[in-house]
């Protein structure tokens, strides 16, 4: 039987609203460790942005993360996984996709997210995810 993406993700993922100023994301990943936090609107989920995002997008061109809307520069319209989807679905859609992280979904709401390195850490990465992996962030 094929492992479940529910044993690598990380749960609980930390949210923010669309609405919310980018500073709010910002201090959600200080505060919690971590790089990606996942969009809300109307509590449906509408997008991820990283503290790469929030670097490149707003600090870079001059922007006020204490103005600038987090659903301004989100990556909108994630691809995302059902925590029983299998780790072989996960890497299929990381290629396909070309991206890094994947939230999780279950019910409609996020329930957790995997990443790259998640994945990595458990299995050998095969030279499609190794390129991901190099690869130049997503615009």
């Amino acid at each position: 039987m094929a492992e479940s993406i529910r044993t690598f993700m990380s749960a609980h993922p930390i949210t923010v609203d669309s609405s919310a100023p980018v500073v709010e994301a910002a201090r959600a990943m200080r505060d919690s460790d971590i790089g990606p936090v996942l969009v809300m609107d109307g509590g449906q989920l509408c997008g991820i942005v990283t503290d790469r995002d929030i670097t490149i997008r707003v600090v870079a061109d001059g922007g006020d993360p204490s103005t600038v809307k987090v659903g301004d520069i989100c990556s909108k319209d994630p691809t995302t996984l059902s925590p029983d989807d299998s780790v072989e679905d996960a890497v299929r859609l990381m290629k396909d996709r070309a991206v890094r992280r994947l939230p999780v979904v279950e019910g409609g709401k996020p329930v957790g997210i995997v990443s790259l390195g998640d994945l990595a850490g458990e299995r050998e990465l095969d030279p499609t995810l190794d390129a991901i992996s190099s690869a130049p962030p997503d615009q």
